[in-house]
């Protein structure tokens, strides 16, 4: 009960919070405050990945060594089904190196996308205990799918290196890279944003990656496809404003020498843009609702 000696509106805590300068701690900050906050949650952010691939594979007798098993085992599942079966390495030169570029990339986009979309919804406990930017655990889990990743350019630089040689070319993957890593996490932000409202995106997902993996010219040089066929020339424009068939063109020219026959049009312009576009675009869209995450 207030005394009299206390003025109207003393207990009120509104008033209260006024008076001493408190703001509520799941207010969305200015934007430029919350990359500054995300910016010095950094070492959070790597630490989190390192433990989640850890806790990956701690289970697993083979350990780590799935890191590069998964997406070698990947490979020839999808070489013997399209590659042998359906003959669509003929005319392809070096079709293994071919195959696995494409598949490393699109699964590096894949994997950001259906993991990032849980990354919310998995952490609740965490989020509703500690202040935190939110962003941080879907960027944990874009760079534990980057540590893959590296993991399977390695591979690959290998079998290049045997079949190819090595050239001074390969150092524009590093560029590819960063561009696809850049566009990772703004589709993943926006991923993990609708994953957190819409839980039935995780079952809807598996089918939109599917559709866009058979349409990003994975297993086949899309170019010389269409060329057979006798498509007009703004049907290989279309396609080629495809992002993941972009960031896969880039990472092929930058590999293999014969692929610059069948390159797509524009494919780094394309791949720059769509980088800052999404990363900006992904960004702003999971700031929004900052202060919606975590509630019940």
């Amino acid at each position: 009960m207030p005394t009299a000696a206390e003025p109207t509106g003393a207990t009120d805590p509104a008033a209260l919070a006024e008076r001493y300068g408190l703001s509520k701690s799941s207010i969305r900050p200015p934007l430029n405050s919350y990359l500054r906050e995300l910016w010095s949650r950094r070492q959070f952010v790597l630490s989190y990945a390192r433990a989640r691939t850890y806790a990956m594979y701690a289970g697993a007798r083979l350990g780590s060594f799935w890191q590069v098993l998964t997406p070698l085992l990947n490979a020839a599942v999808y070489y013997l089904a399209f590659g042998v079966l359906l003959g669509t390495k003929n005319g392809i030169d070096n079709y293994v190196a071919f195959l696995l570029s494409g598949i490393f990339v699109f699964t590096f986009t894949q994997r950001c996308m259906t993991e990032g979309s849980r990354s919310l919804a998995l952490n609740l406990s965490l989020i509703r205990t500690l202040h935190f930017p939110r962003a941080t655990l879907p960027l944990a889990y874009v760079l534990n799918e980057l540590n893959q990743m590296l993991v399977s350019l390695c591979l690959l630089f290998v079998i290049v290196g045997f079949t190819d040689g090595i050239s001074w070319r390969w150092l524009l993957v590093a560029p590819a890279m960063v561009l696809q890593t850049m566009f990772n996490i703004g589709i993943t932000l926006v991923c993990a944003r609708v994953g957190t409202f819409v839980s039935d995106i995780s079952q809807l997902l598996p089918f939109v990656t599917r559709t866009w993996l058979y349409a990003s010219g994975i297993f086949f040089s899309l170019p010389a496809k269409l060329a057979e066929v006798d498509a007009p020339s703004w049907v290989i424009k279309v396609l080629a404003l495809n992002p993941i068939s972009a960031y896969i063109d880039i990472v092929r020219r930058s590999l293999l020498a014969e692929h610059e026959a069948n390159e797509l049009p524009h494919a780094w312009t394309i791949a720059i843009v769509w980088s800052f576009v999404m990363l900006v675009a992904g960004l702003v869209y999971f700031w929004r609702a900052e202060d919606r995450y975590g509630r019940g």
